[in-house]
């Protein structure tokens, strides 16, 4: 049987960039096909071509054997294809009725909004994808699980034939992407093809039936799951060996102890935050010390009221003494950074340069009479981006425009440039692939290496059973027990955050 899609020798330019080179991509109803490589190697722009987004300067597409020209997004829609983006779409102040037949809604005869055929409708398709949501529900009471969810079966109703799941399961916990998952399975045995975009390797395992690896813009493989093993797709994916990535634990000998919490309590809540009480452990000099748990168990809220961006009781000691934070300023003086799990909302301001985002923690140290020394600033930030292996063509590039392990790493920069005593990284390889994961790693590791005790925070089981010297597992705002990283194995750790 024919492919349902057929995309033939795609290519696509920007201004000194050639995004796509000649790339081939098919996909048949009811088959799960995985397109995987690093950010940077086309995935993105080779959707935006198929949903219209972007115009090939070269190739054609083809729908159940007809050439067509996509026009726009609404275009591809009409042609049963749709896209799921990572960044969520949802409109949290409508209900998820409204939200699955958002510019669809159905009209009575007098032109109005048949508001009992749109529940009518939405409660079918939830039914369908064994959704236990209301459709009244106010999207914004959802969590992001559901929210998920909720796009999905808006991406569905109607003739869709292709749906398009970019990233669907890196803001999810476990048992969320799970579900996620199993969703997948369903719409696969609805005939339905799906073009999964993850750097979650299980996952291509799990699900798909075929993958398709770009690098470099170019088409370098494309075969049935069957017929590939994981080394030879990281292989194919990042041009280096399995091994290489996560490579031996480093023993580390960890230092005294560089900060002690005892009996930290959340003391301000909103029904959407977890409750937090009596959290209490010590980080060692040169100690990675992972944090686990479940979404909503309160890992987050943990290091932001060390940070000081939550009030809290208890205690907390720095160097064996005690320290007053109740602000991010006293943290900072304190010697504490923070690289935060949302890099594009709270990490960076996108529409500035590389060189201003990384001054931005530690600004007055090239002010002169309160201006800028931007030479002074320049070089510092030279110095950092050759350093830590940061991919920018300058560093006037505005951060906007690297790829995500790239502004993982201004991130991370601007945080070591204050030298600080102890560095809190929540989700610090979200939504990057594994080249810049393994990059990530290594630069925590020479960090640990020279004295910085790391709070690693990590939704991601393998990574922190790789990267950690401890395992704190937090459960219902409350650590449920530490693992040394020798004891530290699947089951034990998800026997400790799980109920």
């Amino acid at each position: 049987m024919a492919p349902f899609l057929e995309m033939h020798a795609i290519s696509k330019s920007f201004p000194g960039v050639k995004a796509l080179d000649q790339v081939d991509l098919t996909v048949s109803r009811g088959e799960v096909l995985a397109l995987v490589g690093e950010n940077g190697a086309g995935k993105s722009t080779l959707m935006k071509v198929l949903t219209g987004v972007y115009h090939a300067d070269a190739g054609h597409v083809s729908v159940e054997g007809v050439p067509v020209t996509i026009h726009d997004p609404e275009h591809a829609r009409s042609l049963g294809i749709n896209i799921i983006y990572q960044e969520l779409s949802t409109v949290d102040n409508l209900s998820v009725a409204e939200n699955i037949f958002l510019a669809k809604e159905p009209v009575n005869r007098l032109g109005l909004i048949d508001g009992r055929r749109m529940l009518r409708e939405a409660r079918e398709v939830l039914d369908t994808l064994h959704v236990p949501v209301d459709p009244r529900t106010t999207v914004g009471e959802l969590s992001v699980g559901q929210k998920q969810m909720v796009e999905v079966a808006k991406a569905i109703y109607g003739s869709t034939k292709i749906i398009v799941m970019d990233e669907p399961t890196s803001s999810l916990s476990i048992h969320e992407a799970d579900d996620l998952l199993e969703q997948v399975k369903r719409l696969r045995q609805r005939g339905i093809g799906v073009v999964y975009i993850t750097h979650r390797l299980d996952e291509v395992f799990e699900i798909a039936d075929r993958v398709t690896v770009l690098r470099d813009g170019r088409t370098v493989d494309s075969r049935p799951i069957k017929e590939m093993t994981r080394e030879h797709l990281v292989r194919k994916m990042v041009d280096r060996e399995l091994s290489q990535l996560y490579g031996e634990h480093a023993r580390r000998p960890l230092g005294e102890i560089v900060m002690s919490v005892r009996g930290l309590t959340l003391t301000k809540r909103t029904p959407h935050t977890p409750r937090i009480s009596d959290v209490s452990f010590d980080l060692h000099r040169g100690e990675i010390l992972g944090f686990f748990g479940l979404v909503g168990a309160g890992r987050t809220e943990i290091m932001e009221m060390i940070f000081g961006v939550r009030p809290f009781s208890g205690e907390i000691r720095i160097g064996g003494e005690r320290v007053e934070i109740r602000d991010p300023s006293a943290a900072i003086r304190h010697g504490i950074g923070f690289v935060t799990e949302d890099r594009k909302g709270q990490g960076l301001v996108l529409g500035m340069a590389v060189r201003e985002n990384f001054s931005l923690s530690h600004l007055e140290d090239y002010c002169r009479h309160d201006f800028v020394d931007v030479a002074r600033e320049s070089t510092a930030c030279r110095e950092y981006v050759h350093s830590l292996g940061i991919k920018t063509p300058s560093i006037e590039q505005r951060v906007a425009n690297l790829s995500g392990g790239n502004q993982q790493k201004v991130i991370i920069a601007k945080w070591v440039a204050r030298r600080p005593r102890i560095l809190i990284v929540d989700e610090p390889t979200r939504g990057i692939d594994v080249g810049a994961k393994a990059e990530v790693h290594a630069l925590l590791n020479r960090l640990a290496d020279q004295g910085v005790g790391i709070l690693f925070i990590s939704s991601d089981l393998p990574e922190v059973l790789a990267v950690c010297d401890r395992v704190a597992i937090v459960k219902n705002g409350q650590i449920s027990g530490t693992l040394e990283h020798a004891d530290a194995n699947r089951e034990r750790v998800m026997g400790l955050a799980t109920d």
